[in-house]
């Protein structure tokens, strides 16, 4: 197998595995060396693959291509209920918009995935670092979550139903 075929069985490896797949292992599983694949994938990641190193190995970085825009309004009290809850059920909140009467549309990136985010997030806020953009709209504010899947999108447009979150297009 030359190094061109042993690239293409990486990626096929790691795209297929549920979990993430260690250097060591691939170095084992093709009888090279660990340096050799620390090249393999950084040529990987020259051909445009986005492969991320984890302390437990390499995942591929797949976009999650469907996404949706939630029109909110919650109290400052509320936000790390929503975003816990909007991380717990699969989705990324990619940003925060407000549209002004004034200053027109805001948006901020924000990129929140898992509940480690989300709570560094809160305590940026919490520190009085910042206040949320909500603010400056009486709370009213739009996010763009996306996910794997319409399902999970429609799950998390139910939560955010459920708990009165959502403000529903008139």
């Amino acid at each position: 197998m030359n190094g061109s075929q042993r690239r293409e069985q990486i990626v096929r490896q790691i795209q297929e595995s549920k979990e993430p797949v260690s250097g060591k292992k691939l170095a084992e599983l093709y009888s090279v060396s660990r340096q050799v694949i620390v090249q393999d994938i950084a040529l990987i990641r020259t051909a445009g693959y986005d492969i991320i190193s984890t302390n437990r190995g390499y995942i591929l970085n797949t976009q999650k291509a469907i996404s949706r825009v939630f029109k909110v309004q919650h109290t400052d009290e509320q936000t790390e209920e929503e975003l816990y809850e909007i991380v717990d059920l699969g989705g990324c909140v990619e940003n925060v918009m407000v549209n002004h009467r004034v200053y027109g549309h805001m948006e901020a990136p924000l990129g929140i995935h898992s509940r480690r985010k989300a709570a560094a997030f809160i305590e940026d806020i919490k520190s009085g670092k910042s206040s949320p953009l909500k603010n400056i709209t009486s709370n009213y504010h739009y996010h763009t979550v996306s996910a794997e899947s319409e399902e999970i999108l429609d799950e998390i447009e139910e939560m955010l139903r459920a708990k009165g979150f959502l403000i529903e297009a008139v």
